[in-house]
């Protein structure tokens, strides 16, 4: 690949003149709020921040750069976890936010998709689809914020995959800039199209490393019209295997969540935020929420969901259950969950992993990784978390009470490293759902084969020769 260059004045003007002054930032202060990420691990320098208002204004940038070796950066909401979307410290790159490509630009009922462009914010276009009496089936916690391109650009998951998949499982066409300046346009609503290569997948997880995805044709589905939600109590991640299998078998496409809290997670929610409370009478070992969605609205589902209960309770793989009986016992239940990775950030340090094993491997994951961390570092609070049902695991460590936070985290490679290891003796992913970006790049030689790796090279330069998409992530 050419060596990239910093981009002289007159080259940052000819980017300014592109999308005009008022969408060039080029002030440090005003550039700020681009160049780090919420937790505030990732930070970086940017020669510009860019922020084209069409297809063409991209096309043009990236035509630009590649004539003229700049490093460019995309950007969604940035709500990434991996510094995916935060430029170096070098501050020779150019930063491309694509907030302003935020328009829906057809809404298709009769093919149960609509085609919308990459700024939009995720909970935008779930409100889009409500509206048209659709919904858009991706849930993530930070839909109020994240964006459509984003989203597809890390394949993101969250608590829905069980039922519908991933981003990329939603897609059905999408178009996108290459780093040369060309437009690709494969914005087809075809549910079937077997001509060749399936190029869209190229670029769904790439995370802004092969080119910069403009606008997507998504899949809408049919509303719920009837949901049941339950939070259920277990002795042991057993028995939570043994009832995760019962509710498949009863549920099958209509179990849309089915995600495990520990009781230290209940306990620090509880703790930290007013208005939650404990789920159950008693305390136990393990929770899980469960949530059943049927379109059809005479199917009996919170009757079923009892019986389920019931029959589980009498097996021995439950220990208690509650089953919501409206929307605000249903959203209090959900918020037990939804404020998990919040409630962490007020019991000091924590040690994050975001990693995926066969899902018959989980008890042992976890009970492998939990053993570990102890004699790692005495004392520190295991919070594994997440999507059961797909195997995605949130295995993160809270720091010992009254441990000094940086001597805590400053164990945060090592117990990264001992942690992964465990994931791959088991045939798991060292990234489930948050990417690669930064934080995981130097983990990859061990993590894939030399197969797997010169293919995704043999992508890279073949997409991008000069190198100047989103350089030092993923590979």
């Amino acid at each position: 690949m050419a060596e990239l260059k910093a981009p002289s004045p007159d080259i940052l003007q000819q980017f300014v003149a592109i999308v005009g002054e008022a969408h060039a930032i080029s002030d440090a202060g005003a550039m700020a709020p681009y160049l780090h990420e919420w937790r505030d691990r990732y930070h970086g320098k940017a020669a510009l921040v860019l922020m084209p208002g069409s297809v063409d204004e991209v096309s043009q940038i990236l035509a630009l750069a590649n004539q003229t070796g700049t490093a460019i950066v995309p950007q969604g909401g940035n709500t990434g976890l991996v510094g995916g979307q935060i430029p170096s410290e070098a501050g020779d790159e150019i930063l491309l936010n694509l907030s302003r490509l935020n328009r829906i630009r057809e809404i298709d009922l009769a093919g149960n998709c609509m085609t919308v462009e990459a700024g939009l914010v995720l909970a935008q276009a779930q409100d889009v689809a409500l509206n048209a009496h659709r919904l858009f089936p991706l849930r993530i916690a930070s839909e109020g914020s994240c964006q459509i391109g984003g989203v597809l650009s890390t394949n993101a998951g969250g608590t829905a995959v069980l039922a519908y998949g991933n981003a990329r499982d939603l897609v059905l066409g999408l178009e996108v800039v290459l780093a040369d300046g060309r437009v690709w346009d494969g914005l087809k609503p075809l549910r079937k199209d077997n001509s060749g290569y399936d190029l869209k997948h190229l670029f769904m997880g790439a995370e802004g490393t092969l080119g910069v995805i403009t606008a997507a044709v998504i899949r809408l589905f049919p509303i719920p019209a009837e949901t049941a939600t339950a939070m259920v109590g277990f002795r042991s991640l057993q028995d939570a295997a043994a009832f995760f299998d019962r509710a498949y078998q009863f549920g099958a496409t209509e179990l849309t969540a089915f995600e495990i809290i520990p009781r230290i997670g209940i306990e620090f929610v509880t703790r930290h935020f007013e208005g939650t409370k404990d789920p159950l009478q008693k305390s136990h070992a393990w929770y899980a929420l469960v949530e059943f969605s049927s379109a059809n609205a005479d199917a009996g589902l919170a009757s079923g969901v009892e019986a389920l209960l019931a029959e589980a309770l009498e097996a021995g793989e439950i220990a208690d259950g509650t089953i919501a009986h409206s929307l605000d016992q249903a959203g209090a239940l959900w918020r037990l969950r939804e404020d998990m990775s919040e409630a962490q950030k007020y019991e000091g340090g924590s040690i994050k992993h975001d990693v995926s094993v066969p899902v018959a491997d989980i008890p042992e994951f976890i009970t492998r990784a939990d053993q570990l961390i102890q004699l790692m570092v005495p004392g520190a609070r295991p919070v594994p978390f997440g999507h059961y049902g797909d195997g995605n695991i949130h295995y993160n460590i809270s720091q010992p009470p009254g441990q000094d936070k940086a001597i805590f985290l400053s164990h945060w490679e090592a117990v990264n490293a001992a942690v992964h290891e465990i994931v791959l003796d088991l045939g798991g992913s060292i990234s489930a759902e948050h990417g690669v970006g930064q934080a995981k790049r130097d983990m990859l030689p061990h993590a894939k084969s030399e197969v797997e790796l010169e293919l995704m090279r043999s992508i890279k330069r073949t997409l991008d020769p000069k190198g100047i998409l989103n350089p030092g992530k993923v590979v």
